[in-house]
């Protein structure tokens, strides 16, 4: 595998959607570490979000002080909860103890989708920072607010790290059954790398070992209560993962393949990118097969080297995009939305690798142990697509964040020069020029900066953009701000049809049609992966609930 960076390539935009975090964690243990320090990688993949900083300063909080919740995705107000007494300054998703969070949607089983309650996970994420001086403490108020305000979202991988240890905790609502949630924590040895990326990765855990796996008292009693898992079945053969989130062609090949990536680049096995092939391309798709959910690097793994990990195209493996007819001259691994497609009766994908331009922001937490905790986390925080971010410093103490990063300034429908992620997407889409972004940049320069600055809005990341309208969800005023209406279009029938002459079966989908239930997890997948889209959402309710429908699939 050649190692990934920043690379000059053409982009054929064109309109497409996607809002929704199908996000990549790549993870480093400290005994893995270049500099002894957890570090873990997090992007924020999505057409409709808008790239800000958030702030939460420290406080006091008179007794009965509320604390209002808006659903991370969509942006509406669901209501409010107990606020704590006590609350600490966090910034971005790190917080003044050192404490960080990452997370990646993986969907899940269909039923258990959305339910009662009033926290979505990204409120949950910062609800915990404010209230957490460990990663240990972290797990447990995900398990305490999830049982007491109810869980809104759909299936979620989360990574919670301080500076002595970095867990992985896949987190799951309980649907139309009950309130709350059912989950699962290991922590990730000491000297090991793990990551996520849309699919979860715990499979069988320890029962009996809680310095090493955590998760909720009802995670296995829960999936023989709704016929998951049956009842004589013994308990030590539970598989979070193959219960709750089965590998389907989408989980393998457009999600674990990104973990896949990674972990062929920096493996102590020098087969390992061999030996996982066939599996991240979903022609086996058993239990057996998966990868195991982390290995040992070949050597000590620094900040700056997840930085340059999170460009990866799948550069030099079996899934490397930039070679066939897709690519077209400039060799780009980048493709226009939408991320599955059909060609006669047959169903194809998009490759989905970890540096994409539907990206909002991105960082890399660096938890150093050796520093005082305000100084000693540090938030690497980019904007955009993380093949061409350049990462900011911001340690967990910091409280004030630059007016470039500020919500306020400028918005997904709103172009500001003074803002970092109009400065930095407008750079990248002319890295991915072609003709009908050459057409538009025509049509800027005839015209006004203002015109530009509305074609930005409109077109960027080869999507189209607009208003959802006068009430459009606006997260509060914070978070990014405003939702736009993001649609996708995709490419001519006659281009898919050249992608499908050219490349044969390589991106055809191998899902066996005869097992109806595989089939609704791989659409509840799909949907994960291209989840804000106009189709996606059809069906959707706040905190990602859907009903059981057609993947956002672009049918020619």
């Amino acid at each position: 595998m050649r190692p990934a960076g920043v690379l000059a390539f053409a982009f054929g935009l064109g309109g497409c959607a996607w809002r929704g975090r199908a996000c990549t964690n790549l993870i480093v243990s400290p005994g893995a570490s270049a500099d002894g320090s957890t570090i873990f990688s997090y992007t924020a993949d999505s057409g409709a979000l808008y790239g800000t900083l958030g702030h939460y300063p420290a406080g006091k909080h008179a007794l009965g002080s509320k604390r209002k919740i808006w659903d991370w995705d969509s942006g509406i107000y669901l209501g409010e909860i107990d606020e704590a007494p006590e609350t600490f300054n966090v910034i971005g998703n790190l917080n003044e103890h050192g404490v960080a969070i990452g997370e990646t949607t993986f969907g899940g089983n269909v039923t258990l989708a959305g339910g009662e309650g009033l926290l979505d996970y990204g409120s949950l994420i910062w609800v915990t920072l404010q209230r957490a001086r460990d990663a240990r403490e972290a797990i447990g108020l995900f398990g305490s607010l999830t049982s007491e305000y109810g869980y809104v979202s759909e299936g979620e991988s989360f990574t919670i790290g301080d500076a002595k240890e970095v867990w992985l905790l896949e987190m799951i609502g309980k649907g139309k059954y009950e309130k709350g949630a059912v989950w699962v924590a290991v922590r990730i040895p000491d000297g090991h790398v793990s990551g996520h990326a849309n699919q979860a990765r715990i499979q069988r855990f320890p029962l009996n070992d809680p310095e090493n796996c955590m998760y909720s008292p009802d995670v296995i009693s829960f999936a023989k209560k709704i016929g998951l898992w049956g009842a004589s079945r013994v308990d030590a053969e539970f598989s979070f993962s193959d219960l709750y989130d089965p590998i389907t062609f989408s989980g393998a090949r457009q999600s674990d393949a990104r973990v896949w990536s990674f972990f062929a680049s920096v493996a102590e096995d020098p087969h390992f990118e061999k030996a996982y092939e066939n599996y991240v391309l979903g022609r086996n798709l058993t239990a057996a097969a998966r990868m195991p959910l982390h290995i040992k690097p070949k050597a000590k793994i620094s900040a700056t080297d997840i930085m340059m990990h999170m460009r990866n195209h799948y550069e030099g493996t079996v899934l490397d995009p930039s070679h066939d007819v897709g690519a077209q001259a400039s060799g780009s691994p980048y493709r226009t939305r939408p991320i599955a497609w059909k060609h006669g009766n047959n169903s194809y994908v998009n490759e989905r690798t970890v540096g994409t331009q539907q990206a909002g922001w991105n960082f890399v937490a660096q938890l150093r142990g050796h520093l005082p905790a305000p100084i000693g986390g540090l938030l690497w925080f980019g904007v955009d697509d993380a093949t061409f971010s350049v990462h900011m410093p911001f340690h967990g103490g910091t409280t004030r964040v630059p007016k470039s990063l500020a919500d306020g300034n400028g918005d997904a429908l709103n172009f500001s020069y003074d803002s970092a992620f109009w400065a930095f997407n407008t750079v990248a889409n002319f890295v991915y020029l072609t003709d009908l972004a050459e057409r538009r940049a025509d049509e800027a320069t005839k015209s006004e900066f203002q015109l530009f600055g509305e074609l930005m809005v409109r077109s960027r990341d080869g999507f189209q953009i607009s208003s959802q309208g006068p009430n459009a969800p606006d997260h509060g005023g914070h978070q990014g701000g405003i939702v736009p209406k993001v649609e996708e279009v995709g490419y001519s029938d006659s281009w898919y049809a050249r992608i499908v002459q050219d490349t044969k079966d390589h991106y055809k989908m191998a899902d066996d049609r005869t097992h109806p239930d595989l089939m609704a997890h791989q659409a509840m997948k799909l949907r994960v992966l291209a989840k804000g889209t106009t189709s996606a959402l059809r069906g959707a309710a706040p905190g990602g609930a859907a009903g059981v429908g057609a993947a956002s699939i672009v049918v020619v």
